[in-house]
């Protein structure tokens, strides 16, 4: 059986509503990312016609580890500044 603990003041109730909000929140995400890949895929194969050729492959292979190491960055940084904020908040009481 699971044990869950209370956290930082939070009931059970608490904690599995934020943990199903983040589970469906992932869900939409991956959803969007696979329609984002058939459609960059479809436009790639207008450009690229010959199937063999592995170049769009390449291509879309290096759009999409631009567009990931590009958002990666920058939640991390959004994250970075909501922990300062909340550190600094912990901090005065």
């Amino acid at each position: 059986m699971v044990d869950i603990k209370e956290e930082d003041g939070k009931s059970t109730t608490v904690l599995i509503i934020e943990t199903i909000a983040a589970l469906m929140t992932a869900a939409f995400g991956f959803v969007a990312a696979l329609a984002w890949n058939t459609a960059i895929q479809t436009a790639l194969a207008q450009i690229f016609t010959n199937p063999s050729d592995p170049t769009g492959q390449f291509v879309y292979a290096i759009i999409i580890t631009i567009i990931a190491v590009i958002a990666i960055v920058l939640i991390g940084r959004v994250l970075a500044k909501y922990k300062a904020i909340n550190g600094k908040r912990n901090k005065s009481k």
